[in-house]
């Protein structure tokens, strides 16, 4: 396996946007550029447009960017590929304020850029969970707002996780046993996360069906909602008295280091984006082991993902689009008289304070 690079191997290997640029030409046309309105292989490089080919089918401009991530970005490549090394190879993750400080750019543009790269560490064909899998639900406090003395859990987020069971000797799946049998000499393997609305049995069949392939063996705790799947073996674990992390350990130890991320790295989570972020903590535990690829995975799965805007992230309509944008308050402009509300001064509604009632200048 490849040895990890430093943060200083990192830099020497992508000095400049160029390099940068090859990388994601290598990995978006591994034979070569192919023009995506027409199929043609028949292109030239534009010197008067930045890493941008002309077709010379049609005639139309692609940039190396365009259809990924950074499509229309106005970040150097090199500040993106930094970005991603760090979010990658940093073991707790690194939050929006900090990459700021790193990279010597605003917040705005850290939380941005932080939260396209979290939407690009979720493979759309990755493969399900298989073998025996740990399922089970969980609630997390939340935030409701940014307020410096906001208490922690002004509400709760009902979480859901599937956490496969390996076998330590071998590393592979573990294979099913006879009902309330117990599974020593285990590990965990990849974990899935989702938030759901409620416990009923629609919302966890749901979950169930996208993200375990069928034939597995389910281990929970015996809750109602889970028999009833056709396809699927349940093993429930009945836990009474006992200490849940007993006869469930794996998922509970994933749904402590969960609680605990979020509440070192983050300072707790927020209702808003959290399946982001549930996507991000999945991306690194199931690549704990060799955080060093991560980066190439990154980049990997950014080339197959569609570009998402600032207004798609925040869920917004985009006021350049014509649409008509509603404001929830009045504007306020700093006046000499002080801040004051648009249409309450003397020039609102075409007043003019230099000319008197019947028209006529003063």
């Amino acid at each position: 396996m490849a040895k990890q690079l430093t943060l200083l191997d990192f830099q020497e290997r992508f000095p400049d946007d160029r390099s940068c640029y090859c990388l994601i030409r290598d990995r978006r046309w591994p034979d070569g550029f192919v023009c995506p309105k027409c199929g043609s292989k028949d292109a030239f490089l534009l010197t008067s447009l930045a890493y941008t080919y002309a077709c010379k089918e049609c005639r139309g401009h692609t940039s190396v960017t365009a259809g990924t991530i950074m499509h229309r970005t106005k970040l150097a490549l090199r500040v993106w590929f930094w970005a991603a090394h760090l979010m990658a190879t940093h073991s707790n993750g690194i939050s929006a304020r900090q990459l700021a400080a790193q990279m010597g750019i605003a917040y705005s543009s850290a939380w941005l850029l932080e939260q396209k790269l979290r939407r690009s560490m979720i493979d759309p064909s990755r493969d399900l969970l298989d073998g025996v899998v740990e399922i089970d639900q969980t609630e997390i406090p939340f935030h409701d707002n940014d307020a410096p003395r906001s208490p922690l859990k002004t509400g709760k987020i009902l979480i859901i996780e599937a956490v496969e069971i390996r076998d330590r000797t071998s590393g592979k799946a573990q294979k099913p046993k006879p009902r309330g049998s117990k599974y020593l000499d285990t590990l965990s393997g990849r974990c899935r996360l989702a938030v759901i609305p409620s416990n009923e049995k629609p919302n966890i069949h749901a979950f169930i069906a996208t993200n375990i392939a069928p034939g597995s063996t389910l281990i929970s705790d015996g809750h109602a909602s889970i028999p009833g799947l056709e396809g699927y073996r349940h093993d429930p674990r009945v836990i009474g008295n006992m200490a849940a992390h007993i006869p469930l350990q794996w998922i509970h130890r994933v749904f402590a280091l969960l609680k605990r991320w979020g509440l070192g790295t983050y300072h707790g989570f927020r209702r808003e984006h959290i399946d982001v972020y549930l996507n991000e903590f999945v991306f690194r535990y199931n690549r704990r082991y060799y955080r060093h690829v991560s980066f190439e995975t990154i980049l990997g799965i950014a080339a197959k993902h569609a570009p998402a805007s600032y207004w798609d992230i925040v869920g917004q309509n985009n006021p350049r689009k014509g649409i008509t944008m509603t404001r929830q308050r009045p504007r306020r402009r700093k006046t000499a008289e002080g801040m004051r509300e648009d249409g309450t001064g003397p020039y609102s509604r075409g007043k003019n304070p230099k000319s008197s009632d019947d028209g006529t200048s003063r």
